[in-house]
């Protein structure tokens, strides 16, 4: 099992984890404030579902992230480090968009007497704080990032080599891997408010769209097991159904927005935060569906060896790793041994 084993990935571990812990804190404050402060029958009204919606939206995506911190500093992917930057700028939108959105469902409510108005000024502070929390610890993760790159570059180059060819198709599988990951969140993540938003569950979309979220689980697994054992036939029908979800998303984005659909005003609560997930997500997939074009071309170039079953250590984890009853294996070219300069030395002589 991995652990942290340098000053840097510990502090990208801690700032996570701590970021994730207040604003958790503060998204479950306002959630019970909102939830205590509601009166009558608000079941069937679709703004008291907007608190729910980003409490449950923002568990699963501080979660999900601390698990994507772990993955990357296992797997020494100096990639998807930089992603996660990325996703919590992301997580700054996001946060600056429900501010806007809670202010407007308390006001719908308030004007049907629900709610008091009042509950906007007891959670206003703490929702004005989550942005700038992030917004702070974006900075942070950026300049551990910075420290955590010259930290695994000499890992990197160990196990690829100086092949300047075959690091190109090792950076494009890696992107290609990590922008899988980040889809995972930003799907699941549209779904999650969707199916909150949605009162009326004898809906056919509604089951359809539970439906599809371990279909979607099953796609992105087989895709990196296609891209892994370089199976053109598997990544052919995987970037066919990257298409299907692109056309999926569009489909979402434009019924949402469209003044005399069937289900427009459901979506009023949640409309802006859905439209941002739905937009980033077709990047991401349009972003995908080069990616996955690119590592299906480098198929049969080389660096299958490197990325089959591949785990890279450090020279610290290969010393503890190793049993310290057996001869040290030197294999990058120094001391004793077949890859060493005496090793060299004495196939010559």
């Amino acid at each position: 099992m991995y652990k942290p084993n340098s000053p840097w990935t510990w502090a990208f571990v801690g700032v996570s984890v701590v970021q994730a812990a207040i604003v958790l804190g503060f998204e479950a404050f306002a959630f019970a404030k909102f939830q205590s402060s509601l009166r009558g029958d608000t079941n069937k009204e679709s703004p008291s579902h907007t608190i729910p919606t980003f409490l449950a939206l923002y568990i699963f995506g501080f979660l999900y992230q601390l698990l994507l911190v772990y993955d990357a500093l296992r797997l020494k992917n100096t990639i998807q480090v930089i992603g996660l930057c990325i996703y919590n700028v992301g997580l700054l939108v996001y946060a600056a968009v429900q501010m806007d959105q809670i202010d407007e469902a308390i006001d719908q409510l308030s004007s049907k007497n629900l709610i008091d108005k009042s509950v906007w000024d007891e959670e206003r502070p703490f929702l004005i704080a989550i942005p700038c929390i992030i917004g702070l610890v974006t900075v942070l993760m950026a300049v551990i990032a910075w420290k955590l790159y010259d930290e695994f570059a000499w890992t990197i180059y160990k196990h690829i080599s100086a092949d300047l060819k075959m690091k190109r198709r090792y950076l494009t599988f890696q992107i290609y891997i990590a922008l899988l990951k980040f889809d995972f969140f930003f799907f699941l993540g549209f779904t999650i408010q969707f199916v909150v938003v949605v009162v009326d569950r004898s809906n056919v979309e509604f089951y359809l769209t539970i439906a599809a979220i371990p279909i979607t689980i099953i796609i992105l697994i087989m895709a990196g097991f296609f891209t892994r054992r370089e199976n053109t036939p598997g990544m052919l029908a995987t970037i066919t159904l990257y298409f299907a979800g692109l056309g999926y998303f569009l489909f979402k984005l434009a019924r949402m927005w469209q003044p005399n659909g069937p289900r427009y005003n459901l979506y009023n609560p949640v409309r802006r935060p859905l439209t941002t997930f739905a937009v980033i997500t077709v990047i991401l997939i349009v972003l995908t569906i080069i990616n996955a074009c690119m590592c299906t071309a480098n198929f049969g170039r080389g660096l299958k060896p490197h990325i089959t079953g591949r785990k890279m250590e450090s020279e610290e984890e290969k010393f503890a790793n190793h049993n310290m009853t057996e001869m040290p294996n030197y294999n990058y070219g120094y001391g004793p041994g077949p890859g060493g300069a005496m090793g060299s030395r004495m196939t010559i002589d």
